[in-house]
């Protein structure tokens, strides 16, 4: 099978530069990849490179990762961020498409497909839910993490030893995108931040990055099929949670890969595009 190759493109969205990465056909149904808090447009590649030959797939990179600008106001919020995703979709002339979210990105995906019912075919949130960024023993970690995030490395594999170290789960593949797309190179040496690492910290130490958004109202508000999919390992998402969102909105249902923590789509690649697969139109509706 062919390796589908992705386009990149740098737009300026309110007021930043948004680094988006495009896959597959442009007549094809689109579906948007939000990644997660420390992550990157990249994440998704294995993903798009399989759905590529069905779907078109669009990955942004948030403002303050990968190649995108950091916000020199270090506002990283989720009401920001859908602001930059509705500025996107804008701009790329989207009507109708799906959306996969990951974490931070499934918040955004969930107040997005809210706000925009008419907009969002199918929904996809990868272990995420009312609750996980504020009660969750996932949520302690996390800033726990971020509080020792040391600001530079001095060698590759030092990098390698901080992933490793805060995901010992993670697949030699993963994880060699995960060193390639967060550091890079210092002028004076060693490697720093691809992430405005620092600003994203003191966002979240500065309490839920989600603020005022309810998701329990965002999930009455959903008028689209959702998939929620679940890490069996995860501390971030309980499956009480999933059992309850799909008890209250009809539309939901859940799955969960039993291989996996809370990054469904590193952990278990396979499974977790399969669910995918599975659950996308191949048309829009």
């Amino acid at each position: 099978m062919a390796i589908a190759t992705s386009s990149s493109h740098t737009v300026q969205i309110n007021g930043l530069a948004c680094r988006f990465l495009q896959w597959g056909e442009a007549d094809s149904p689109p579906v948007l990849l939000l990644h997660g808090l420390r992550s990157y447009a990249r994440t998704w590649e294995p993903i798009a490179q399989a759905l590529s030959g069905s779907h078109l797939l669009i990955a942004p990179d948030f403002r303050g990762r990968g190649e995108s600008a950091w916000d020199p106001r270090r506002d990283y919020r989720t009401d920001i961020y859908v602001s930059d995703i509705e500025n996107l979709v804008a701009l790329l002339g989207l009507n109708r498409f799906a959306i996969v979210g990951h974490s931070m990105g499934g918040t955004v995906a969930y107040t997005y497909a809210a706000k925009h019912p008419d907009q969002v075919t199918a929904l996809v949130i990868e272990d995420i839910g009312p609750g996980s960024s504020t009660d969750t023993s996932g949520a302690a970690r996390i800033l726990s993490e971020m509080a020792d995030t040391p600001p530079r490395f001095g060698s590759l594999e030092q990098v390698r030893a901080y992933w490793r170290g805060i995901r010992p789960d993670i697949t030699g593949e993963a994880l060699a995108s995960r060193i390639e797309n967060t550091v890079r190179p210092a002028r004076d040496g060693g490697y720093e931040w691809r992430l405005d690492m620092a600003g994203i910290a003191e966002a979240r130490r500065s309490g839920d990055p989600a603020g005022a958004v309810d998701l329990w109202s965002c999930v009455d508000a959903l008028r689209c099929p959702t998939l929620v999919i679940r890490g069996a390992r995860s501390d971030f998402l309980p499956a009480g949670t999933c059992e309850q969102m799909a008890r209250r909105q009809p539309l939901v249902r859940w799955a969960q890969v039993s291989e996996a923590g809370h990054y469904v789509h590193d952990d278990d690649p396979a499974a977790f595009i399969d669910l995918v697969r599975r659950f996308l139109p191949a048309e829009l509706p």
